[in-house]
């Protein structure tokens, strides 16, 4: 906020003045609530937009809440601005091995970081008009900006800029997020240090840059960093990188973030952290190694806290701890009335997560059973993700140790890149597929891909582990050749040569040698 109560992001420039105008205008006023909403919704990111979106266009009375800005970390902090940058670092990255290609850069190439921050900004302040302010009103809802809080069971107040408002409710779904958790490491709020709500308000490149956290977003920022031109130091505290991943997928990815100029500090420990007049210190063991680094930046991507301060839920009973909101498989808080959706409650902290889980929350308030549709269970949910470094790697389902630990067995096969013609022909033939099937039956349990397009292959499997079809349907689809897609098909070949029984092959010899013999 400047001196006059309007909502700033920083630069201040016409991209982020349009973003605001957008996602947090300064001219609103919050509408004069007239009788009890179906549902009221506290938090307009992604799960919070759903909510209030779906239900309004089935005709529910819809009220949301939002203190911040419209769009939540997705579209301000998260997806929408860091691959923006992802996808400009690239292509620097592209322009550098150029020669392979045949491309002969000549010397004195002008590289400008402010230039790519400012694209960034500008698209995120076209995409913003998806989220904004006016496009929820048009849409039927009641739109609030200010804080919300709880004062009684069917109750919320809004504390907005022009005043407070009380809203009556049916239902109620807290969406409202969680933000950057700060580790304890000494000396560093001293020093101060970004996050993912903060760094992208850089218009210059960090010469020197220390990335506390080897997770999704330190992998994908380093990496994004270097690639710029950044001196960069990442520091994590377990061995590799990514370490709820794949090993094998995240040894992928760590060869590449080397090639690309990271220094890996990891199994880090008795990490301290000083500001000197050269910039800010960290002194870290790794690998029984004294390490003492000077850079200009340190970026923090160590874990997520829940964002359940202020909102009254005392008053409701509502329980909450340190992962978040309490929900039941239905989403339902310990106050049947108020449901939760999104980071607050969710151990997956991913937009499509929180997309997903509220057209739940919407079944399970709106449309009750037996008067309804039925309940919708998140435990029903199958879950892809995504990192989206070079290569990516993504997943859905369990992990070949999850499978074990629950009791199934399983057969894994791999098919590496390296012999797909098209990953080789683009020369991002660095990565595999690897399926996890069900012992004795066709039934896919987990899949990990890690390739330069990853994402979006990993979404055939996705599809088949919803829809109850196994293995037997990917090994009969026909796949476009050349495409790295065909990865999928031949991962699972393997498995379908591998069940090719002794008396088949048999059967089969002896048929190909009646055919010879004419």
């Amino acid at each position: 906020m400047n001196l006059h109560g309007e909502h700033l992001v920083l630069p201040n420039d016409e991209h982020n003045q349009a973003l605001v105008a957008n996602v947090h205008p300064s001219n609103w006023v919050n509408p004069e609530p007239t009788g009890r909403y179906n549902i009221v919704v506290i938090g307009a990111g992604t799960a919070g937009l759903i909510t209030a979106v779906i239900a309004a266009s089935l005709g529910a009375k819809v009220a949301l809440i939002e203190r911040h800005l419209m769009g939540g970390d997705c579209l301000n902090v998260g997806c929408v601005p860091s691959k923006g940058m992802i996808r400009a670092a690239r292509a620097w990255a592209d322009l550098r091995q150029a020669t392979a290609f045949g491309l002969h850069i000549p010397a004195g190439v002008k590289y400008d970081f402010g230039a790519v921050m400012a694209r960034m900004r500008k698209l995120r302040a076209r995409i913003s008009f998806n989220d904004s302010v006016h496009r929820y009103a048009k849409l039927g809802v009641d739109v609030f900006i200010g804080s919300g809080r709880f004062t009684g069971d069917t109750t919320i107040r809004v504390e907005g800029p022009a005043g407070n408002r009380i809203l009556t409710f049916a239902k109620a779904a807290i969406c409202t997020g969680a933000r950057a958790a700060t580790p304890p490491i000494q000396g560093l709020k001293e020093a101060g240090h970004l996050t993912n709500e903060t760094v992208f308000s850089l218009t210059e490149l960090p010469q020197r840059i220390g990335v506390i956290g080897a997770g999704p977003i330190g992998c994908e920022l380093a990496q994004s960093f270097a690639r710029f031109g950044s001196q960069v130091y990442l520091i994590e505290a377990q061995h590799g990188i990514m370490p709820n991943e794949d090993r094998d997928a995240a040894e992928v990815v760590k060869q590449q973030m080397l090639r690309d100029g990271v220094k890996l500090l990891c199994c880090g420990k008795d990490l301290t952290v000083s500001k000197t007049d050269g910039g800010k210190r960290l002194t870290v063991d790794s690998h029984s190694q004294q390490y003492d680094i000077t850079v200009d930046e340190i970026l923090v991507g160590v874990g997520r806290t829940a964002n359940v301060e202020g909102l009254g839920l005392e008053a409701v009973g509502v329980e909450y701890d340190k992962n978040g909101v309490k929900v039941n498989g239905r989403l339902q808080t310990t106050n049947s009335r108020i449901f939760a959706a999104g980071d607050i409650c969710s151990r997956y902290k991913f937009t499509h997560a929180a997309d997903a889980m509220a057209q739940i929350v919407i079944q399970n308030a709106l449309f009750p059973h037996p008067f309804g549709l039925g309940y919708a269970s998140v435990e029903s949910l199958v879950m892809p993700w995504c990192t989206f470094t070079e290569p990516e790697v993504a997943h859905v389902g369990l992990y070949e140790k999850d499978a074990k630990d629950k009791g199934i067995e399983v057969e894994s096969y791999t098919y590496k890149l390296d012999e797909v013609d098209r990953a080789i022909l683009d020369g991002e033939d660095e990565g595999f597929a690897r399926i996890h099937i069900q012992k004795g039956t066709d039934k896919i349990v987990g899949a990990t891909i890690v390739a330069a397009h990853a994402g979006e292959m990993i979404n055939e499997f996705s599809v088949l582990m919803k829809a109850g079809l196994g293995a037997k349907v990917i090994a009969g689809t026909i796949h476009p050749y050349p495409t790295q897609a065909e990865v999928n098909k031949k991962v699972v070949n393997l498995w379908r040569k591998a069940h090719f029984t002794p008396r088949t092959k048999n059967l089969l010899m002896r048929l190909f040698a009646w055919m010879r013999r004419g």
